[in-house]
């Protein structure tokens, strides 16, 4: 147990050492590559330079007619705005192309940035709606044109990005009334401030207080997903969330697929440049401070490590299960030429599980298969990772079926024993044996692997770590403290599947 101890503390320093030498080496490149990169003052600055965008945004839209351009325009897609900002700091881009506010909001937290004078594009803000629910659209814009007469989309806007003497001093409160109509789900990217953001472990923002004044006006409960933007749309097409609101434009492409409301406030698309010498960095201590105590941001992380527990576990048990009935499946044709179908059957889904990404199917799973019901996203991942799972567990255990001797099974059938008895007296803990280190790094993969959960917008680890970076725009502490936990994760399970090996070994000395 000691050795274990003091083979989890060498394994954090180590990584601990690796980060920071990672980090030096990192600041010394971006330093010299700051010395050629082009310098964006104007729009007409564009081309040639190095552009940020937030993937699925109108910036993205806007930017992309400089792409392919013979100036040699790169543009370079990001998950979120946080993303891209971070990006531009490090010297990795040229500029940012992103809605005026959240430049705003990023401005002030980073002193080392600005705003160009000229703006990029102007536009304006909607809801989206599926197209099948015209019903709900016109009822948003019936609470929309009372709110807009009331001033209450004017205070709201006020709380948040008016004069410094007029923010916020008129946060809007959720009414006390009746809500017959139930639950209404929207989604956003709560890395948009000020539109939409993290706050004490609250979604908060523009669109979450306008869209709660209309749940309020139409007696709706309120209920927010936070995914990515580019996922936004295709949750309201499947049914998996009622309204998008995400500071969204609307464009032509974008009511192909699904309708808007009416607009509710108008905005621009600006560029984000840095031109200052950076000041001076935060302390290590400072960093932690604010990365993981202020606001209890920690939470985020500890929240996101029980869903991932969570669904490794049971997708561990899904995977050893159906992967084992799999694997006798298959053994049994190729014995005794029997179960053909069941053996078609396994053989169609081993070659489809294998032979695609883990993050497609969790997203069919979650956009296709689960479509038209509202089941926890949490089961969603247990059924996406452990059917995924099973795949490789049954070539696992085929393998190590085949591995044992076929004397004994010879053995257990002259002893009158059924096949079935025999293959589960007999034949199976033998096998179990023979392969449970394989299973152990299935099931190591398998927690690793978890990490893409936040595409359908679970809080898991990963997830958690996004979120801090949101609001902190710091990466390497939070990506860092999400790598040195997988990694003492990592060196549980190993050790408890040695510890499991040791002891299935004791009956051969």
């Amino acid at each position: 147990m000691v050795k274990n101890k003091k083979r989890i503390i060498l394994a954090i320093m180590v990584v601990a050492v690796i980060l920071a030498f990672t980090a030096g080496a990192f600041n010394c490149a971006t330093k010299v590559n700051a010395k050629t990169k082009n310098k964006v003052t104007c729009v007409d600055d564009l081309e040639g330079a190095s552009i940020g965008v937030q993937l699925g945004t109108t910036a993205d839209i806007y930017a992309s007619d400089y792409e392919g351009d013979d100036a040699g325009t790169m543009i370079e897609r990001y998950n979120k705005g946080a993303d891209a900002i971070q990006a531009l700091m490090q010297n990795k881009i040229d500029c940012v192309i992103i809605d005026e506010q959240p430049a705003k909001a990023f401005c002030e937290k980073n002193t080392s940035l600005s705003i160009l004078d000229e703006a990029f594009a102007d536009e304006e803000y909607a809801f989206a709606v599926a197209k099948e629910n015209s019903a709900l659209t016109a009822k948003i814009n019936e609470a929309l044109v009372k709110l807009k007469a009331e001033g209450t989309i004017e205070s709201i806007q006020k709380n948040y990005i008016g004069t410094d003497e007029e923010r916020g001093q008129t946060p809007y409160e959720k009414k006390d009334v009746d809500r017959p109509n139930g639950t209404l789900v929207v989604a956003t990217n709560a890395a948009f401030p000020p539109y939409e953001y993290y706050e004490n472990d609250q979604i908060i923002g523009i669109d979450m207080d306008i869209m709660q004044a209309v749940c309020d006006e139409l007696g709706y409960e309120l209920q927010i997903e936070d995914m990515e933007f580019d996922s936004i749309i295709t949750a309201v097409q499947s049914g998996k969330v009622d309204v998008g609101a995400a500071g969204m434009t609307v464009t032509e492409e974008r009511q192909k697929n699904v309708d808007f409301s009416d607009s509710y406030t108008t905005a621009k698309q600006v560029i984000v440049v840095q031109d200052k010498e950076a000041s001076a960095g935060l302390t290590i201590s400072e960093k932690f401070h604010q990365n993981f105590i202020e606001d209890h941001r920690y939470m985020y992380l500890l929240k996101g490590l029980g869903n991932t527990l969570i669904i490794t576990f049971f997708a561990v048990l899904i995977g050893i299960i159906f992967g084992s009935l799999l694997a006798i499946i298959r053994t049994t044709h190729d014995r005794n030429g029997g179960l053909s179908v069941l053996n078609f059957l396994a053989n169609v889904y081993l070659t489809i599980v294998r032979g695609t990404p883990t993050m497609v199917q969790l997203l069919i799973i979650y956009y296709v298969v689960f479509a038209s019901t509202n089941v926890s996203k949490v089961f969603v991942a247990i059924v996406a990772f452990g059917l995924n799972s099973a795949a490789y567990v049954a070539e696992v255990v085929r393998s190590g079926i085949m591995s044992v001797d076929p004397g004994q099974f010879e053995a257990g059938r002259s002893l009158g024993l059924p096949y079935g008895k025999t293959m589960r007296l007999i034949i199976i803990p033998q096998a179990y044996k023979n392969i449970l280190p394989a299973l152990g790094n299935e099931m190591i993969t398998l927690l690793k692997e978890t990490s893409i959960s936040g595409y359908i917008g679970l809080l898991d680890l990963t997830k958690g770590s996004d979120i801090i970076r949101s609001v902190t725009y710091e990466a390497l502490m939070p990506l860092g403290m999400v790598a040195l936990i997988y990694l003492c994760l990592v060196l549980v399970l190993t050790m408890l599947v040695n510890k499991m090996e040791r002891g299935l070994r004791k009956n051969e000395r």
